[in-house]
Protein backbone atom coordinates (compact mmCIF):
# COMPACT_ATOMS: atom_id res chain seq x y z
CA UNK A 1 0.00 0.00 0.00
CA UNK A 2 1.09 3.40 -0.69
CA UNK A 3 0.13 7.33 0.63
CA UNK A 4 -0.09 9.59 -1.74
CA UNK A 5 0.39 13.47 -0.58
CA UNK A 6 -0.96 15.90 -2.57
CA UNK A 7 -0.91 19.72 -2.64
CA UNK A 8 -2.95 21.17 -5.22
CA UNK A 9 -4.51 24.40 -5.74
CA UNK A 10 -8.40 25.16 -4.11
CA UNK A 11 -9.40 26.02 -7.93
CA UNK A 12 -8.36 22.54 -8.72
CA UNK A 13 -10.27 20.62 -6.22
CA UNK A 14 -13.30 20.03 -7.50
CA UNK A 15 -12.45 18.71 -10.68
CA UNK A 16 -9.65 16.51 -9.07
CA UNK A 17 -12.03 15.22 -6.35
CA UNK A 18 -14.10 14.22 -9.50
CA UNK A 19 -11.75 12.68 -11.19
CA UNK A 20 -10.46 10.18 -8.18
CA UNK A 21 -14.15 9.26 -8.00
CA UNK A 22 -13.80 8.47 -11.68
CA UNK A 23 -10.81 6.05 -11.28
CA UNK A 24 -12.62 4.25 -8.07
CA UNK A 25 -10.67 5.81 -5.48
CA UNK A 26 -13.50 7.25 -3.41
CA UNK A 27 -12.03 7.69 0.17
CA UNK A 28 -9.55 10.22 0.82
CA UNK A 29 -9.10 13.56 3.63
CA UNK A 30 -8.19 16.93 2.96
CA UNK A 31 -7.48 19.86 4.68
CA UNK A 32 -6.88 23.84 3.42
CA UNK A 33 -3.01 24.58 4.39
CA UNK A 34 -0.82 27.56 3.74
CA UNK A 35 2.33 27.28 2.53
CA UNK A 36 5.55 29.38 1.16
CA UNK A 37 6.13 28.99 -2.54
CA UNK A 38 8.94 30.05 -4.46
CA UNK A 39 7.89 32.80 -6.00
CA UNK A 40 8.52 36.12 -4.47
CA UNK A 41 6.80 38.54 -6.64
CA UNK A 42 3.50 40.28 -5.61
CA UNK A 43 0.36 40.46 -7.98
CA UNK A 44 -2.41 42.59 -8.57
CA UNK A 45 -5.84 41.53 -8.81
CA UNK A 46 -8.47 44.34 -9.12
CA UNK A 47 -6.33 46.70 -8.58
CA UNK A 48 -4.98 45.33 -5.27
CA UNK A 49 -1.77 44.38 -4.47
CA UNK A 50 -1.19 41.26 -2.84
CA UNK A 51 1.76 38.62 -1.57
CA UNK A 52 2.08 35.41 -3.42
CA UNK A 53 4.26 34.10 -0.42
CA UNK A 54 2.09 32.98 1.39
CA UNK A 55 -0.20 30.63 -0.62
CA UNK A 56 -3.77 29.02 0.17
CA UNK A 57 -3.80 25.09 -1.10
CA UNK A 58 -5.40 21.99 -0.66
CA UNK A 59 -3.52 19.20 1.27
CA UNK A 60 -5.20 15.32 0.04
CA UNK A 61 -4.14 12.05 2.17
CA UNK A 62 -4.89 9.06 -0.59
CA UNK A 63 -3.92 5.70 0.68
CA UNK A 64 -4.62 3.15 -2.14
CA UNK A 65 -2.95 -0.20 -3.07
CA UNK A 66 0.04 -0.67 -4.65
CA UNK A 67 -2.10 -1.33 -8.41
CA UNK A 68 -3.88 1.41 -8.03
CA UNK A 69 -0.92 3.88 -7.36
CA UNK A 70 -0.11 4.89 -11.25
CA UNK A 71 -3.58 5.56 -11.71
CA UNK A 72 -3.93 7.51 -8.77
CA UNK A 73 -0.66 9.38 -9.71
CA UNK A 74 -1.30 10.10 -13.49
CA UNK A 75 -4.96 11.34 -12.24
CA UNK A 76 -3.32 13.79 -10.00
CA UNK A 77 -0.66 14.95 -12.66
CA UNK A 78 -3.69 15.70 -15.17
CA UNK A 79 -6.43 17.60 -13.08
CA UNK A 80 -4.15 19.38 -11.12
CA UNK A 81 -2.03 20.49 -13.71
CA UNK A 82 -2.40 24.73 -15.20
CA UNK A 83 0.93 25.31 -16.09
CA UNK A 84 1.81 27.75 -14.05
CA UNK A 85 4.19 28.20 -11.20
CA UNK A 86 2.06 26.78 -7.89
CA UNK A 87 0.67 23.73 -9.83
CA UNK A 88 1.48 21.59 -6.44
CA UNK A 89 3.47 18.60 -5.31
CA UNK A 90 2.99 15.00 -4.95
CA UNK A 91 4.71 12.87 -2.34
CA UNK A 92 4.34 9.21 -2.01
CA UNK A 93 5.87 6.66 0.62
CA UNK A 94 5.13 3.06 1.89
CA UNK A 95 2.20 2.56 4.44
CA UNK A 96 3.02 -1.06 6.65
CA UNK A 97 -0.64 -1.44 7.27
CA UNK A 98 -4.08 0.22 7.49
CA UNK A 99 -6.91 -0.78 10.03
CA UNK A 100 -10.69 -0.80 9.69
CA UNK A 101 -11.98 0.55 12.75
CA UNK A 102 -15.23 -0.93 12.15
CA UNK A 103 -15.02 -4.47 11.03
CA UNK A 104 -11.31 -4.88 12.15
CA UNK A 105 -10.08 -5.59 8.46
CA UNK A 106 -5.93 -5.23 7.97
CA UNK A 107 -4.63 -4.58 4.57
CA UNK A 108 -6.01 -4.39 1.22
CA UNK A 109 -9.75 -4.82 2.64
CA UNK A 110 -9.01 -2.36 5.38
CA UNK A 111 -8.93 0.26 2.54
CA UNK A 112 -11.54 -0.24 0.63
Amino acid sequence: MKKVEAIIRKSKFDEVKKALHQIEVNFFSYWDVTGVGNEKQGHVYRGISYSTSDIQRRYLVIVVSDGFLERTINTLLETAYTGNVGDGKIFVSDVIEAYRIRTKESGHAGIN
